[in-house]
């Protein structure tokens, strides 16, 4: 499996600015990581990193520390990636330079004032389109203010964008959120030596800076949400056990299972352990014969919000209506997550009914053939493709290279598996 991208992203970044030498291991080989890698280089920090046996990125990575990033000699393109923009904006806003953000067509579609609006309390200065999207210049202070931010949404890019100001603020900051969201950069900054003071009942992270992050080593775990998909399929395809081992088990990242087993699939969750502070183990998928459908909670949705495209594939091959609530979030996606897999499946002959922020799902469908577009989004790309495997009809996929973004590997994973079965 691959390494987990969040936990990439935040390996990278973090490294890039702490004093002295990181190591990293099990970090993401994809378009968006790289995005990240590239970004920091361009900011100074010295990135030594190559290709390991399992195919993911391991290296030494030399920091900027209290001398701070440098003003890049060209604007920064993020890509595809807003894990990337969002957390550079928060870096970036403590530090006296001038940093212009670009990204794709996509991602300059992406509201990028959740997280401009707040840093701009702090001090910092943003120039954005009239609508607040991509292209972004940052006009970063020496002297940020401290902030307490109730956040309208809870967002891990929100939150740790603003933690990450936080570091270079006298007095630091306060982000408190509407739900829980991924807890990755509360887990993972201490061991850069930044405490992070967590209250698990008013959803809330606090920091106190001004602090320069320390180096140090870190070893990412596979990624869960790549992960689900593999899961999904051994659920779905007769005669399949799908064996995944060192799987992040953050319960801010595997709603997606909880939802399942309530659908009655058979999975299992053996060999727990801890590296980096991050819960890990192997998960053990098999094939259920009987799946029956369920109601997703708003409040489970920040858990399983990536995985929504797939549990409404496996939605689509349970006995009765699964509905899904509180996802308008997929609206503000790499593409509008919500609309595409409700057309996409209606197209594979499923019944859908969605709202703004709610779909509904009917099975079992017999699902059919039919050519679909990603949108240049990696996470459908991979629903159709896993569409076409347990369907009753051959699914093509248009720009089906937007996996590159988070699983280059998985058309290759998926033929070594459907090999295996034969």
């Amino acid at each position: 499996m691959p390494g987990d991208k969040s936990l990439s992203h935040r390996a990278v970044l973090f490294s890039a600015m702490a004093r002295g030498v990181s190591h990293v291991s099990g970090v993401l080989d994809s378009a968006d990581v790289r995005s990240t890698i590239e970004a920091v280089r361009a900011l100074g920090a010295r990135v030594d990193l190559s290709v390991s046996p399992d195919g993911s990125l391991a290296g030494a990575i030399e920091g900027w520390g209290a001398s701070g990033p440098v003003a890049p000699a060209s604007p920064i393109d993020c890509g595809n990636s807003g894990t990337t923009a969002r957390l550079l904006m928060g870096m970036l806003a403590g530090w006296p330079i001038v940093v212009t953000l670009t990204g794709d067509s996509s991602l300059s579609l992406r509201p990028m004032r959740r997280v401009t609006d707040p840093l701009s309390e702090m001090g910092a200065n943003f120039l954005t389109t009239d609508s607040g999207t991509l292209p972004v210049t940052v006009q970063g202070s020496a002297t940020l203010r401290p902030l307490s931010y109730h956040s309208p949404v809870a967002s891990a890019q929100v939150k740790t964008a603003l933690l990450l100001a936080g570091i270079r603020a006298i007095g630091g900051v306060r982000v408190v959120e509407p739900a829980p969201s991924r807890d990755h950069t509360e887990r993972l900054l201490p061991a850069y030596g930044i405490p992070v003071t967590v209250d698990a009942q008013e959803f809330s992270a606090s920091l106190c800076g001004p602090v320069v992050p320390m180096a140090t080593d870190v070893d990412v775990p596979r990624d869960p949400s790549s992960a689900a998909f593999l899961v999904s399929a051994a659920v779905l395809i007769p005669d399949s056990e799908v064996v995944l081992p060192g799987v992040s088990l953050n319960q801010t990242r595997v709603g997606f299972l909880h939802v399942l087993e309530r659908m009655g699939a058979q999975i299992e969750v053996v060999d727990p352990n801890v590296e980096g502070n991050e819960p890990v183990a192997t998960i053990v998928a098999h094939h259920t014969k009987q799946l029956r459908a369920t109601l997703v909670t708003e409040g489970e949705v920040p858990s399983l919000v990536d995985e929504v495209p797939v549990l409404a594939l496996v939605a689509a091959l349970a006995q009765g209506t699964t509905r899904f609530e509180g996802v308008g979030e997929l609206r503000v996606k790499e593409s509008d997550r919500l609309a595409a897999v409700a057309d996409g499946l209606t197209a594979l002959g499923v019944t859908v009914r969605t709202g703004g922020d709610w779909l509904e799902v009917d099975g079992p469908s017999e699902l059919g053939a039919q050519t679909l577009d990603s949108l240049h989004d990696h996470r459908l790309a991979m629903v159709w493709a896993l569409a076409g495997l347990v369907g009753v009809g051959r699914v093509k996929v248009s720009d089906y290279e937007a996996v590159d973004v988070s699983y280059p590997r998985f058309a290759d994973d998926l033929a070594a598996l459907a090999d295996g079965a034969q």
